[in-house]
């Protein structure tokens, strides 16, 4: 059977009179089926077959749906303590969590928020203001091309510019970029590119610069593009030998995603700065850490408020939340081999995918596999292949999200083997119906 855009479209009138889902255009898709309950890796549809959830609800449900450890954790905190205002007040959960946190990054400082774009907004601040309380101000911030951040302004700005943050272009401050040498399986050329990154990243770095931002290891968003551990060895040298910090945004990478339990971890860099959220409490809860250094913490203490870092949200080191991210650590920390020997499970499939030549540029980075659809179409996010596979994948019980042509895997550590062949067989049996 061979799909057609044609598939894709619905009518206005079929979708609900109220809601306004995200990264959506309503006129061209189809309404967003009801979910009624979730468990482990499945999502269950009114009167319809269970689906396979193949990329962990964007990212975030990290131990599987409703786990029992995190759902106690949360329940028994709510009946201690809720909410607090956490400028006046501090409790127990965020006490444990900022002891672990800094024990598993060697970043000493913690300072919490609400998701992973107000993370990086304050990982920014932290960063600029930092030069400003030692006497150096510096401006320049430094990021790579095809990076997400985040939809907040200032994530945005250190984002790739295209069409999702066109409308604001002139609002946004100027970042200089530098590419992203992604590298894939049987990668002959990556060498050569990653020393063209280097060098123009020692010429920019001329300029006296507030911060380099990257997300280590997978460039998530932008496309599951994956970089060699040695490669941000040799970032992490040249942006400490210019004076520079550096920003680790672990929102996606964190927590296991990579193989270790920070990507930086598995790449033996040490930043200054790293962003966290959407593992950060299995999925359960929305919450943000921004982690820092000792150093930079320092610059902010003092008797003059201009010191003081102005910044803060109302769930700041929500109760509920600080509990949930204690228990999904537990059940990490109990059984590291979930994410550690993850790469080994997608190797032999996608091994078996690089067989099809509509597959190019596969690579597996942890949890995460990905691959491109090799298309005549043009790529990018708009490309109408992914869309076409997932409604395929959707009929036959599995719930993928491509980007535009690029295909990837990135399940909750909990999916059974036959879930996670089963997710493998539809992506391969759904090639065959495309064109």
């Amino acid at each position: 059977m061979n799909y057609s855009q044609q598939n894709l479209h619905s009518s206005i009138d079929e979708w609900d009179r109220n809601l306004w889902p995200p990264f959506t255009q309503i006129s061209t898709s189809k309404p967003p089926q009801e979910i009624s309950n979730a468990n482990g890796a499945l999502l269950f549809r009114k009167d319809q077959p269970p689906l396979i959830d193949a990329i962990s609800s964007w990212w975030v449900t990290l131990h599987g749906h409703s786990n029992p450890y995190i759902a106690n954790a949360i329940a028994l905190q709510a009946k201690q303590l809720e909410q607090i205002i956490f400028a006046d007040f501090t409790h127990p959960q965020a006490i444990k969590l900022g002891k672990r946190l800094s024990q598993l990054t060697g970043l000493e400082r913690l300072f919490f928020s609400d998701n992973g774009s107000t993370a990086v907004e304050v990982a920014i601040k932290m960063a600029c203001q930092y030069w400003h309380n030692i006497g150096t101000p510096k401006y320049q911030i430094i990021a790579f091309e095809g990076a997400y951040h985040g939809d907040t302004f200032g994530a945005m700005a250190v984002g790739e510019r295209n069409l999702f943050n066109a409308p604001f272009e002139k609002l946004l401050f100027p970042v200089s970029r530098v590419p992203w040498p992604s590298t894939w399986l049987n990668d002959s050329t990556v060498e050569e590119r990653e020393q063209k990154t280097l060098k123009k990243l020692i010429d920019l770095l001329e300029k006296p610069t507030a911060a380099v931002i990257l997300e280590p290891l997978v460039q998530g968003a932008g496309g599951m593009q994956m970089v060699r551990p040695s490669f941000l060895e040799s970032v992490a040298k040249i942006v400490k030998e210019s004076n520079t910090l550096l920003i680790a945004d672990e929102v996606m990478t964190g927590f296991g995603r990579c193989g270790e339990i920070f990507a930086s971890k598995a790449a033996k860099v040490s930043p200054d700065l790293m962003t966290l959220s959407k593992g950060l409490t299995g999925g359960f809860l929305p919450m943000g850490i921004t982690m820092a250094s000792e150093e930079i913490f320092k610059t902010f203490l003092g008797s003059d408020p201009k010191f003081t870092f102005w910044h803060g949200h109302s769930f700041t080191a929500n109760p509920l939340g600080c509990a949930a991210a204690n228990a999904s650590l537990d059940l990490l920390e109990n059984d590291k081999q979930s994410y550690q020997a993850f790469k080994a499970k997608h190797l032999p499939y996608i091994e078996d995918l690089m067989k099809n030549k509509k597959v190019k540029k596969a690579r597996v980075t942890g949890t995460i596999a990905a691959f491109d659809i090799n298309i005549k179409e043009e790529k990018g996010y708009l490309n109408t292949a992914g869309k076409l596979l997932k409604k395929y994948a959707l009929e036959n019980g599995v719930f993928i999200r491509p980007l535009g042509n690029i295909v990837y895997l990135l399940p909750p550590l909990c999916i059974s083997e036959s879930q996670l062949e089963h997710c493998y067989k539809t992506i391969k049996n759904g090639l065959e119906s495309l064109y």
